[in-house]
């Protein structure tokens, strides 16, 4: 693994939008707003009519920094990962065992999120849960291919890599690791949707968070049975 950054830009690629909402106040609303209005009505039933209503702004004035809702979906996404690469390189920082560093990125993968003060203008916690229930919006598309040529989808390949490369340094010839990283993240995504809405697909434990702990021993079961 790489050593921490000295600093980290959350800067999603320039490819998805017109002019970066992180430049102006205007645009932060743009971030805000979208998320309050997709967290509650998802993203078939929001339109940039409604977000400059909700926002006191004008449609024109959405559309100078996102060409489509799509575009807009694709940077909340990006941003997010970017958020959670973020954290993860802090919560490993100075840690030596492979490990613990592979324990503690399954919990971050897997767990609920908390308000990141740090980032002012997102609500993490709202924008976990339009993860959960849209993110696979940005990829079940007909323009993936040409979408992905792009990078559009950089920040969530870059953060599967990360903790791939974890993944090797405790069984350097295992040969999944890739589809191992991106079957917990997308699981734990289904998992905490059924959690909350299909409570019978799911196992609920009391006194534990029955997500993360499945999740752990699925990873380290995997990875041990391999090592023989």
């Amino acid at each position: 693994m790489q050593d921490i950054p000295s600093h980290i830009n959350l800067a999603v690629s320039d490819r998805i939008f017109l002019k970066n909402p992180e430049s102006s106040e205007l645009g932060k609303k743009i971030i805000s707003g979208s998320i309050e209005l997709i967290d509650e009505m998802g993203i078939e039933n929001f339109t940039f009519r409604k977000l400059s209503q909700h926002i006191d702004s004008t449609e024109a004035s959405i559309y100078r920094y996102f060409e489509s809702k799509h575009r807009l979906l694709l940077y909340l996404i990006a941003w997010y990962w970017s958020w959670i690469e973020f954290r993860l390189l802090y919560l490993i920082a100075n840690i030596e065992d492979p490990e613990e560093k592979l324990m503690r990125a399954i919990r971050l993968l897997t767990e609920k999120n908390e308000v990141d003060t740090k980032f002012l203008h997102v609500d993490e916690v709202k924008l976990h849960r339009i993860v959960i229930s849209e993110s696979s919006k940005t990829y079940l598309t007909k323009e993936v291919d040409h979408e992905n040529s792009e990078g559009l989808f950089k920040a969530y390949k870059q953060l599967v890599g990360r903790v791939s490369e974890i993944i090797l340094e405790i069984h350097p010839t295992f040969d999944y690791p890739h589809m191992l990283v991106s079957t917990v993240i997308e699981g734990a995504h289904h998992q905490r949707f059924f959690a909350d809405h299909l409570p019978k697909l799911t196992d609920q434990l009391h006194g534990e968070d029955s997500i993360i702990k499945f999740y752990q021993n699925l990873v380290f079961s995997c990875i041990k049975s391999t090592c023989n």
